[in-house]
């Protein structure tokens, strides 16, 4: 029977906690600089897509 890899979960873990600071902060960064927070997230999501936008640009 194959066992727990209890590390590598608690890094997970830690890795997830870490990430929601960050964004937490970054909502609060952007919310004290008066951004309007649906303005910026979509940014946040979108920062791969113009790659991709480019390369299908290119190919066309």
């Amino acid at each position: 029977m194959a066992r727990t890899n209890f590390q590598y979960e608690k890094r997970q873990r830690e890795m997830e906690k870490k990430r929601k600071a960050e964004e937490k902060a970054r909502r609060k960064l952007e919310a004290k600089r008066g951004t309007p927070e649906g303005g910026a997230e979509p940014g946040a999501d979108t920062e791969a897509e113009p790659a991709g936008e480019a390369a299908d640009q290119h190919t066309a």
